[in-house]
């Protein structure tokens, strides 16, 4: 026979009601009761009824997640590998399950986003990207279902939780990094033009360059889009120019392995032709050759806050909608070099 609420409260001399409360980690119940409480539920092999759980407060105990690409693209960059784990961290602390966008395009993306709604299968939704002419945002608000999105909001931020990096500050950070070593010829290479995030790198650049006057070339602003068949020649058409960059910026560390495997056929040897600073810090930054100096962005610190920022806002519906800023820090490794100059006598 099992255990119920009614045994637990008994064995550990509490009303059902504190019981309850501990389950749902209720701030009205002090530190002591709820170890008291829970030491018992493990003493006796308590375990939570979820599906009555779900019937009595009607949910799903369910957040889904809105992927920023096809799920076989997004699963290639460790990046959203490290989001996913911050977000089901704190699915796991709140006893909530996960439901993922399969789909392959963002038709697909945007249907399977209509199912979560309509079909009641989810509680509310993060959004992993912030993009202008996207449909499932102002889809959520019209239907007024709970959302939080990784990345600013395009429209109506101010009404919009989200959690995000300073990624003007980020990049303009990393774009000081190679000129305070000499660098005067620093190209970005981005990952495309539609997200915010690359909107605000692209202004973190422009910051730094015309804040040490330094020129821009025409060609040293480009984007590797993934999943194009000719994502590699805008590196080649690159470092073809009449003046090639010294320095590059890669905002994402899966474009700055493709952006070493050129430089690497071309016989560029990195550091010292190439310098490349790049983000993300994942595990390919660690394991490349030479390993990369890279803007950790805090990916797991973005997921746990975005799932912690949801399931706050289910908790309490009325609450004022805010922003999470998580920091970025630059992690130095080998891909950087200070710039030779030539002495004159």
């Amino acid at each position: 026979m099992s255990v119920t609420i009614k045994d637990v409260a008994k064995q550990a001399n509490v009303a059902p009601s504190t019981v309850s409360r501990v389950i749902s980690n209720s701030p009205r119940i002090s530190e002591k009761t709820k170890r008291k409480v829970r030491k018992v539920m493990d003493e006796m092999g308590y375990h939570l009824n979820l599906n009555a759980r779900v019937l009595v407060r009607q949910s799903t105990q369910t957040i889904g997640i809105v992927m920023k690409n096809s799920a076989s693209h997004s699963f290639e960059n460790p990046f959203f590998s490290e989001l996913l784990r911050g977000i089901s961290q704190a699915c796991h602390e709140h006893d909530y399950s996960i439901n993922l966008t399969t789909g392959e395009s963002e038709e697909e993306i945007f249907n399977d986003v209509v199912k979560m709604v309509q079909g009641k299968r989810v509680d509310g939704v993060i959004v992993l990207y912030s993009k202008k002419d996207d449909k499932v945002v102002p889809y959520l608000m019209e239907h007024d279902f709970p959302f939080v999105m990784v990345g600013k909001a395009v429209i109506d931020s101010s009404n919009v939780m989200y959690v995000d990096n300073d990624n003007v500050q980020a990049c303009r950070d990393a774009t000081n990094y190679l000129i305070n070593r000499g660098h005067d010829n620093v190209a970005l290479l981005g990952g495309g033009s539609h997200f915010e995030v690359d909107k605000a790198r692209l202004e973190g650049f422009k910051y730094a360059m015309n804040e040490h006057k330094l020129n821009l070339p025409d060609g040293y602003i480009t984007n590797i889009d993934t999943g194009n068949s000719k994502e590699m020649q805008v590196i080649h058409e690159l470092m073809d120019l009449p003046e090639p960059p010294t320095a590059l910026v890669v905002t994402d560390d899966i474009n700055a392995l493709k952006v070493m495997a050129v430089l690497q056929d071309r016989n560029i040897k990195m550091p010292e032709d190439v310098s490349i600073i790049s983000f993300n810090n994942t595990m390919l930054a660690k394991l490349s050759n030479p390993p990369l100096t890279t803007v950790d962005t805090n990916s797991y610190q973005l997921g746990y806050e975005s799932s912690n920022s949801l399931i706050q806002l289910l908790d309490e519906p009325g609450m004022l909608k805010r922003s999470v800023i998580v920091p970025t820090t630059i992690v130095e490794r080998h891909s950087c070099s200070r710039k030779m100059t030539h002495n004159m006598e």
